[in-house]
């Protein structure tokens, strides 16, 4: 099963059989901020209702392919309507750099000549705008997740923060899904997002969560304000440091720190997302020898990461020279 397609991604979903992929972890070309040099790439729409309209089409043959149990990640970025003051205005200055701003970063002339809803300077909010149009299309939407970055690219921009995050959404078919929860634990934290007695230590080693001078282990997160634990610190019943089990480990949150990757390989991808990223997905949203799918495949994050787990993978991408250096990074799988 195995494979890195090149085509587009709604063509080659529509020769997928039925429920033959349990997840599905993807991040779609972003509106109007990057020309992949392919014709009939999505991203480029005149509007950004073609652009949602498109996906939601692509996405359509995703839920397809989805088993029942299955679940679709897709990770977005937002974009602002153009200002006349970005990089994309001056496509051959833009040229010299890998990111200008939220307008535009590639460069092309193409993006220019987009139409906005909008007044310029507006966010467009194009990540709820497709969330929203993927659960009216029958989608499940169970969660929005946060991608803080720890390494984001400054921003010249003057009347608002610098950028630092983009989103995850969770989907699901249908309400009762595959979520194998404890495979994506983390270290339990304190007040001041430091590790408490029973999370995972510095150097790794984990401890039981215990009130001090007692040897009772306290389970489900049920801490009153008047328990004092081994590392002297007090939590609430609500405290975000709440032990969720005697390892000292936590459900996952839904802020995902990391930092971007960087790009490399024989060949520039602007938009690749962290392993990290991909790793979370998969391992909570499959088993071993499930089969998990990228119809925007680019660099091959997901493959490369699905094929690290002992996961089958299907990728596909437009871009020819993308499909080629996606897989030269995939080892042959051992599995």
């Amino acid at each position: 099963m195995n494979k890195i397609i090149c085509g587009d991604a709604l063509t080659v979903l529509r020769t997928l059989p039925d429920k033959c992929c349990r997840c599905c972890v993807t991040s779609p070309p972003y509106f109007n901020l990057r020309d992949y040099g392919v014709s009939g790439q999505i991203g480029l729409e005149p509007t950004m209702q073609e652009y949602i309209a498109r996906l939601v089409e692509v996405f359509a043959e995703v839920k397809r392919v989805l088993t029942d149990d299955g679940t679709l990640w897709v990770n977005i970025a937002d974009s602002y309507s153009g200002s006349g003051k970005g990089a994309a205005l001056y496509p051959e200055n833009a040229k010299k750099y890998k990111q200008g701003t939220n307008t535009g970063s590639c460069g092309v002339a193409a993006i220019t000549k987009n139409k906005y809803d909008l007044p310029n300077k507006n966010l467009m909010g194009i990540p709820w705008r497709l969330a929203f149009a993927l659960q009216d299309s029958g989608w499940i939407l169970r969660q929005d997740i946060i991608w803080s970055k720890s390494n984001c690219m400054p921003e010249s921009v003057r009347d608002r923060c610098t950028k630092s995050h983009e989103y995850i959404f969770l989907f699901a078919k249908r309400q009762r899904y595959y979520f194998n929860s404890d495979a994506i634990l983390e270290p339990a934290v304190g007040f001041n997002n430091e590790p408490i007695a029973g999370s995972v230590g510095a150097f790794g080693q984990e401890q039981s969560c215990r009130r001090k001078g007692n040897s009772k282990t306290f389970r489900g997160g049920k801490y009153t304000a008047q328990n004092t634990f081994d590392n002297s610190r007090e939590l609430s019943r609500n405290s975000h440091g709440n032990c969720e089990n005697n390892t000292g480990k936590r459900r996952m949150r839904s802020v995902w720190n990391m930092a971007t990757t960087a790009t490399g390989g024989g060949i520039t991808h602007y938009a690749k997302f962290p392993d990290e990223l991909a790793e979370r997905c998969i391992l909570c949203g499959t088993a071993e020898g499930d089969v998990v799918l990228d119809p925007f495949a680019g660099s091959g994050t997901t493959c490369r990461v699905a094929n690290r787990y002992g996961r089958q993978y299907i990728g596909i991408d437009l871009n020819p020279a993308y499909c080629k250096a996606a897989e030269t990074e995939i080892p042959i799988n051992l599995f």
